[in-house]
Formats: C-alpha cells, sequence, structure tokens
C-alpha cells in the first residue's frame, strides 16, 4: 500500500508539474485512486484530524472569500489601488515594495491565507490601472504573506499546530520569530529587482492618468463599507483571540461572512460568485493525498529519518529540521507535514539540553513556514492565489511559480541557519 500511495502522489505531482492535464483533474485523479484502492477510507478522508480534509482551513476560505465578495462592491478595492499607486508615484517596483510590506504585516496578525485574498483583487487593479502584468506582483504578495506568516501565533496554520504541541505562546513566537522575520522581508524587498527583473514597464500614459485620479471617488456604497468595516473587525478580533473565545478561525470566518450577508441583504448569487470553488476542491483533493502519505508512514518514516540522522547534537538537530523541513515542505503541504513532525520533535527536545531544546520548535516553524514558497502547492496561500490568477485570465505556471519560490526559499533559509545558530547555540 505503501508504494502504491507514493506512486499514485508522484504521478499526480508529475502532472500537476507539468500542466499536462489541469491540475484539478489530476488531484481529484489521485484523490479519487487512493479511495477507490481502500488505501484511504471515507473515515480517513473526511473525518480524521491526522489523514483527512482539513475542513477548517476549506471553512476559512470559504467564510473569507463571501467576505471579499460582498467587500469588493463597496468599491474599496479601487480606493486601496489608486491610494497605493499614487503613493509609489505610479512606479512599478515602488508599488510592489509598498504591496509586500502591507502584505507582510497584514500576514502577521491575520493568517496569511486571508491576508492574499484581500490583497490579490487590489493587486489585480493596480496593475490594471498601471498597465503592468500582474503575475510578478501576485507571486510577491505569496511570498510575502508567507515570511509574514512566520512572525507570529497566528499568521500561519504550521504555527498554531507547534504552539499546541509545544504550549508556545504568542508573545513567545513575536520575540522569537519577530527579528529574524524583519530581517527576512527586508531582504526580500531588496532582492525583488532581480527576482523579477524586467517586470516593472509600465504605461506612462496611464500612469499620469492615475496620478490625477481622486481615490475617494471610487467608493461607491459607503454605508455598506461601514458594515464591512464593523464585520471585519469583528472577524479579526477573533482570529487574534480565537484561543480565549474557544472559536476555530473556520467558525469566525463563517459566522463573519453570514453575519455580512444578513446586514448587506446581499443574494446568494452575488455573494457567491466571487467563491474560487475550483480552488476549494484542489484543496480537499490535496488533503486526501498527502493524508495517503501520512497513513501509510510515509511522512512518519522521513521524519523519523531526520530526528536519527543527528546523532544526539543539538546544532546539527536544530539546522537538519530547518533545512529539511524547507525541503519537504516545500513539495507537501506543510499543514500535514508539521502535524507529524512535531511528536518527533517534541520527543526529540526532551533528549536534549533544556537550553537547546526549545530551538527545535523554532526550527521546525521557520522550515516549514519558508519552505512553503518552493513550489505551487507548498502553502495554502500559494494555491489561493494561483486560483485567483486563474479566474481572472492571468494564469501562472507551476514551473514559473516554482523557478522564484526556489530562489525565495534559499534566500529565506540562509538567512535562517546563522539565526538559529546565533541566537539559539552562540549566545544563548
Amino acid at each position: 500500500m505503501t508504494v502504491v500511495a507514493v506512486a499514485i502522489f508522484v504521478i499526480a505531482y508529475v502532472l500537476i508539474a507539468s500542466e499536462w492535464v489541469h491540475r484539478l483533474v489530476a488531484v481529484l485523479a489521485g484523490a479519487g485512486l487512493l479511495l477507490a484502492l481502500g488505501i484511504v477510507g471515507p473515515a480517513d478522508a473526511f473525518y480524521s484530524e491526522r489523514t483527512g480534509i482539513d475542513w477548517n482551513v476549506i471553512f476559512l476560505l470559504l467564510g473569507m472569500m463571501i467576505i471579499v465578495g460582498i467587500l469588493k462592491q463597496t468599491g474599496v478595492f479601487e480606493f486601496v489601488a489608486i491610494w497605493a499607486a499614487k503613493r509609489a508615484r505610479g512606479r512599478p517596483l515602488r508599488v510592489m515594495v509598498l504591496l509586500v510590506l502591507i502584505t507582510a504585516v497584514a500576514s502577521a496578525f491575520l493568517d496569511n491565507v486571508t491576508t492574499v485574498l484581500l490583497v490579490a483583487p487590489v493587486t489585480l487593479l493596480v496593475c490594471e490601472r498601471l498597465g503592468v502584468g500582474p503575475v510578478p506582483f501576485l507571486m510577491a504578495e505569496v511570498f510575502a504573506s508567507n515570511i509574514g506568516g512566520t512572525a507570529t501565533l497566528i499568521g500561519d496554520p504550521p504555527n498554531i499546530i507547534i504552539g499546541s504541541r509545544a504550549g508556545l505562546s504568542f508573545n513567545e513566537f513575536a520575540v522569537n520569530m519577530g527579528p529574524v522575520i524583519l530581517i527576512e522581508i527586508v531582504a526580500f524587498c531588496v532582492a525583488l529587482k532581480w527576482l523579477f527583473a524586467g517586470s516593472f514597464v509600465a504605461d506612462e500614459e496611464r500612469v499620469a492618468s492615475v496620478l490625477t485620479l481622486n481615490e475617494r471617488e471610487a467608493i461607491r456604497d459607503r454605508p455598506l463599507l461601514v458594515k464591512c468595516g464593523v464585520v471585519l473587525a469583528l472577524v479579526f478580533a477573533g482570529f487574534v483571540g480565537h484561543a480565549v473565545f474557544g472559536l476555530e478561525p473556520s467558525v469566525v470566518a463563517l459566522l463573519g461572512a453570514g453575519l455580512l450577508v444578513l446586514l448587506s441583504g446581499a443574494k446568494p448569487a452575488q455573494f457567491l460568485a466571487s467563491v474560487e470553488w475550483e480552488t476549494l476542491v484542489f484543496f480537499a483533493g490535496l488533503f486526501i493525498m498527502v493524508g495517503a502519505l501520512v497513513k501509510t508512514g510515509v511522512i512518519h518514516h522521513l521524519a523519523s529519518w531526520v530526528t536519527a540522522a543527528t546523532g544526539g547534537d543539538a546544532l546539527v538537530a536544530a539546522l537538519m529540521i530547518l533545512v529539511v523541513s524547507a525541503v519537504l515542505s516545500g513539495v507537501v503541504d506543510n499543514i500535514p507535514y508539521v502535524a507529524t513532525m512535531s511528536p518527533l520533535v517534541l520527543q526529540l527536545s526532551h533528549d536534549l539540553p533544556a537550553q537547546h531544546g526549545g530551538a527545535l520548535w523554532w526550527a521546525l516553524a521557520l522550515g516549514a513556514d519558508l519552505g512553503g514558497n518552493m513550489t505551487a502547492i507548498g502553502a495554502s496561500a500559494n494555491v489561493v492565489v494561483l486560483g485567483i490568477a486563474a479566474r481572472n485570465e492571468t494564469p501562472i505556471s507551476f514551473w514559473r511559480f516554482t523557478r522564484t519560490g526556489v530562489l525565495v526559499v534559499a534566500l529565506t533559509i540562509a538567512i535562517a541557519v546563522p539565526y538559529v545558530w546565533l541566537r539559539y547555540f552562540t549566545f544563548a
């Protein structure tokens, strides 16, 4: 069963990467085969927290997509697009840096999926106004969301898993991850000019016309904007305090979506039109495929090999977990990877000196979160942005994303390695 599960995953992955068939067809065929062959059963695929579809992710996305769909009707995305373009004086590189900084900061306090759902529509409008291709901008933002989300407990779903397993607080995450992520973001902004060389030529006539616009005139429905603002504030408060309230982020998003639908009086055809159904179904199939690798022990064996190869050396263990987590999280979604790796890191941390055990958790968080930038399916935010791009007829190919993603991961991990070494071993 293990060999069959790996074979199906590899074949589906190759089909997704090569784009010989549509990615949704590949992932659904793979998930269907795994179910038909009995490698995973209905209970494994639909009800298990360890091997099944992560419904929290699915319904978090659904709720936020509905909220964004209603928010679009206010004209606020046009407002932000014009504001950003004017502040950057219409220069594409400056616009990209500004959007990257907004995305990174927002991703630290929201989850990165919610952030890209809010920022992507703005980006598409900015690029349309300036006459530049939106693909590099969307890619830069998703990279920034995964980097920025690493900084806090709630910024990236793997962090929530790590915090729960290790008993780490919001403040502990911010103190330990915040400094290195600040450095990562600065380095990433500096590298944008080379990562996306040739993408910063705008239409001068469009730039001139944008600079004459009054962004306030873009707001079409002020009462609805106020209602959206109130609901979003409540949703964001729910995200930040979800542990205190005892509500999962998915429940918070669905409650917010329901409240906004009620307050706005929107009809189903209006707010459901913005839901990326293809993205949601792709996620479901991907979760089933990765769940099969978890059930058959593939990911467990890989993680065990990492921990066994350390030889009891705390520094070697931390750096190996960091680098291997970055590679593996680029191949499979980082959520199930962290869920599988966490018990092993917990055990290993108990076997090491107390002053070094904590370094393993920070290495796991950095590796899994930053490594998610490597491929189009490495992190949830990546899949969401690719879905939005495809829907707006500006598709991002798997290899175009991966070519740049590998460079981004190499840059960020190159910064993370000396940070872990210096902070937790040299100056500990």
